[in-house]
């Protein structure tokens, strides 16, 4: 694949041969940016997974470098101020499952009492498409609406493996500190590292990468990273 004259500028920063510790990773990640515009900064982890197993969880990361989110809450009327008043942007049932079915999709996260499962799980071709389905697994579908919403507007964020093994996550922004930076790694990673499959066999995570959106991959040195 070609690149650009300030890719390739930026790359040379880089030795390609070396994996580099956390902190130093994201300090050059951070230096080897050129894009005019403010670059999201993001991890790629590679982990050792059968053909039946997948990684998905989710993070609060401690430094938040996003707006607050919208957080749509699907529950029954005597559960709509309890959400509305731990900060969700909507609360309700039917109405909303029809601007949903619509196609309005008008915030970033969506959350679900287990008794609207069965209408919510109707929206699968709209909501599945977008990542926004409600899922037990992610924290999103409970009856205790005030944690959820408290944690997700904490930034709590999904994380989960692709077809092919990777965790792709946004971790930053090349103008946030490379130590606030570093410490948003290292809590992903040790998430990571607590998912480890009880019977995988020799090294759970194979690779890490990080970079920024239009720069080079820094590879990361994984001595540190299995629990």
């Amino acid at each position: 694949m070609k690149h650009g004259k300030k890719y390739n500028e930026a790359a040379k920063k880089i030795d390609k041969d070396l994996a580099y510790e956390v902190p130093a990773a994201c300090a050059l990640v951070k230096e080897a940016h050129f894009a005019k515009f403010d670059e999201t900064v993001e991890v790629h982890v590679r982990v050792n997974l059968k053909k039946s197993q997948t990684v998905r969880d989710t993070v609060v990361l401690p430094h938040q470098f996003r707006g607050e989110k919208k957080i749509l809450v699907f529950c029954k009327p005597e559960k709509e101020k309890e959400a509305l008043e731990a900060g969700a942007a909507y609360a309700g049932s039917d109405e909303l499952i029809e601007r949903v079915k619509g196609g309005w999709l008008d915030f970033d996260v969506a959350v679900a009492t287990p008794d609207m499962m069965k209408d919510v799980g109707k929206l699968g071709m709209v909501l599945g498409r977008k990542g926004l389905m409600p899922n037990p697994k992610t924290g999103t579908v409970t009856h205790d609406l005030k944690a959820a919403v408290a944690e997700l507007k904490k930034g709590r964020t999904e994380f989960r493996t692709d077809k092919s093994n990777i965790i792709h996550l946004a971790i930053g922004k090349v103008s946030m500190d490379a130590d606030k930076i570093a410490e948003n790694v290292n809590t992903l990673l040790a998430e990571v590292a607590r998912k480890r499959p009880a019977d995988a066999k020799g090294d759970f995570v194979a690779s890490v990468y990080l970079s920024s959106t239009m720069g080079p991959g820094v590879r990361v040195a994984l001595q540190k990273i299995e629990r």
